[in-house]
């Protein structure tokens, strides 16, 4: 068992002079690590700041073991003329021996991307989170507290933070919305729901099934006691016979008895119900949406060395009703590839194809569509009136926002008024309100939480145009994409069919077929293909042969039964009952499924090419 070093018994906290948190009780214990979740609202912040000892209790018992010390991730760091080291290591006692500043520096600050002498006022606002998550860590406090400590982050900097996490000998709480992240590193789980703090002995990763059936019990408890309430009732509305004072007190209390079943009933409806928003339509467009030809883009001069190359000699074509993924660490090119997408940029060399009647919606990290000091309702709605076209059917600016879980009242507020998550929130709904037949989605889960999230995923599961969107959140990514572009640096580009868990699966078995060369050997590096239907061999210049001419003409042919044979292959695999079925066509279609696209790229590749040719044939 760990041992106790903080408790909070029986605690009442009062906000705006209503009972928000009654009888509240829990304990941390020495190494444990907590996942702090509930809805927006229901007092994650607040229960931080009792841990923290900023927010007093107004009832109750506050125990902390002597000596302990608890640290806290800061949202806001404001943005001085101090260096990151000193501020960093600000909060530390003057007597730290250098050799311990040192070692922090490198087990800390350099692995999370920040130069100790850069100052706060030149750091981006996800530099800024990363050093304010630096500082807690290199505090080593007994009880950390973190706050959405992933945003901004790239994977690999997520996946250094959950080893650090996990090898942490002080307890950790965490509130995050990356479903893998705190899957990956907690043991415990403290739910928040409607005023009352449930604890789940197992981690997050089991979290979904721990709460659905404390929901079902509870359902199940509701549905008793309707039963006792409602004979109750009609004994209580037969009319009292002897007006005796245990006869009015039993119908006082049925009465008393029903209104409480009510609310209790209305409360838990809230919590189980799920918004279910019409199909996400898409705008007509052609089958091509885009196609990128031996695309080659880089940034800064080739004579120096800090030349910046993002793309070399890149092929692909996006079709109608493609879902991808981009990933890949901060500045490796994820955001130049989507500019190249919507003509911000242009390839330095190469050739790029897009739909002549492509409609794009573009969602970008910095929400530069958003005017801050507009209200919500005139960043939505034409001026002078309330109402907005939503995907051609005209809606009140309030019903609209409520989709969106916004309350009706929030339209009149300013944008500068609202937080990182709610400005995501009304982005989406910008968006969303009419997404073209290209929806780009440039990191739109950071700062949003679970609940925004879920909406977001089920949204983008109906939308009917392509997705390209660029997220470091591996869950939220394995439920929208069906492939994905890992943008590795250095201008390779790694592309597989299926979400991240299948990019996972993908590089651990390449890693068992190409295991790593011991220091002794020296062979050549294998350069990488820009894309997975990158051809084996590039095509002869020139002029176009019969031979190349026939098989130009045949591949239209080719690829029209490679499609109709995938898509064949996709409705099978979406049947749930085939394994149970008929396993070995479930095993044929399972194998052939990703050989069928691999197929049908090259040959959507190589018909590129030899058209491309025929063009430039003299």
């Amino acid at each position: 068992m760990s041992d106790l070093i903080l408790s909070i018994e029986d605690a009442c906290v009062i906000l705006g002079g209503k009972p928000f948190f009654e009888g509240l009780t829990f304990h941390i214990h020495a190494g444990r690590k907590i996942a702090l979740v509930g809805k927006n609202g229901a007092g994650k912040t607040t229960l931080m700041n009792l841990i923290t000892g900023e927010r007093e209790l107004d009832d109750g018992k506050r125990w902390t073991l002597p000596g302990i010390t608890t640290g806290y991730m800061r949202q806001h760091v404001e943005p001085t003329d101090q260096t990151v080291m000193d501020f960093v290591f600000e909060g530390l006692a003057e007597e730290t021996e250098e050799w311990d500043k040192t070692y922090k520096v490198e087990m800390v600050i350099q692995p999370l991307g920040l130069d100790v002498n850069d100052r706060l006022n030149t750091l981006s606002g996800g530099q800024l989170r990363r050093a304010a998550l630096a500082r807690a860590l290199v505090e080593e406090p007994d009880i950390l507290l973190l706050d959405e400590p992933t945003n901004h982050m790239d994977l690999e900097l997520i996946e250094w933070l959950e080893r650090y996490l996990q090898s942490y000998r002080g307890a950790v709480m965490c509130i995050s919305h990356d479903r893998a992240f705190l899957a990956n590193i907690t043991d415990r789980v403290f739910w928040l729901d409607r005023g009352a703090l449930k604890v789940s002995p197992r981690g997050f990763k089991y979290f979904a099934e721990w709460s659905q059936e404390l929901l079902e019990q509870e359902g199940r408890a509701l549905q008793n006691q309707a039963k006792k309430v409602e004979l109750e009732m009609e004994w209580a509305t037969r009319g009292v016979k002897a007006r005796v004072k245990r006869n009015i007190r039993r119908q006082e209390q049925a009465f008393e008895a029903r209104d409480a079943l009510e609310l209790a009933q209305k409360q838990y409806r809230r919590i189980v119900s799920k918004i279910e928003l019409p199909p996400l339509k898409a705008e007509e467009s052609s089958q091509n949406i885009a196609e990128f030809m031996q695309v080659c883009k880089s940034f800064g001069s080739p004579k120096t060395a800090n030349k910046l190359v993002i793309l070399q000699k890149f092929n692909m074509r996006i079709k109608k009703g493609d879902r991808i993924g981009l990933m890949g660490k901060n500045g490796s090119g994820k955001t130049t590839f989507l500019r190249l997408l919507t003509g911000e940029e242009k390839p330095d060399t190469g050739k790029m194809k897009i739909a002549k009647n492509l409609s794009i919606s573009y969602f970008d990290q910095n929400r530069s569509q958003l005017q801050n000091d507009k209200t919500l309702k005139d960043n939505l709605c034409a001026a002078g009136t309330d109402y907005l076209d939503v995907r051609g059917k005209m809606r009140h600016v309030c019903g609209y926002l409520k989709d969106f879980l916004f309350d009706p009242e929030d339209a009149w507020r300013a944008v500068n008024t609202l937080s990182g998550g709610q400005k995501n929130r009304l982005m989406l709904a910008k968006i969303l309100a009419n997404p073209g037949s290209l929806l780009i989605l440039d990191e739109p889960t950071n700062d949003l939480d679970m609940d925004t999230l879920d909406m977001l995923t089920n949204i983008l599961r109906t939308f009917e145009g392509t997705l390209v969107v660029v997220s470091h959140d591996r869950d939220f990514l394995d439920r929208t994409v069906n492939k994905m572009l890992v943008f590795e640096g250095n201008g390779e580009v790694e592309g597989i069919i299926g979400g991240y868990s299948d990019y996972v699966a993908f590089k651990k078995a390449q890693n068992e077929e190409n295991p790593p060369a011991s220091s002794e050997e020296k062979p050549q590096q294998k350069k990488k293909e820009a894309s997975p239907a990158a051809p084996a061999k590039k095509p002869p210049g020139g002029k176009m042969t019969y031979k190349l001419r026939h098989e130009l003409e045949n591949l239209p042919e080719k690829i029209a039964a490679l499609e109709r044979e995938l898509t064949a292959l996709q409705q099978a695999m979406e049947n749930p009952r085939l394994y149970m079925e008929n396993p070995e066509e479930f095993d044929r279609v399972s194998k052939r499924l990703p050989r069928a696209q691999k197929e049908l790229d090259a040959a959507e590749l190589r018909w590129l090419e030899l058209d491309e040719m025929r063009e430039n044939a003299v």
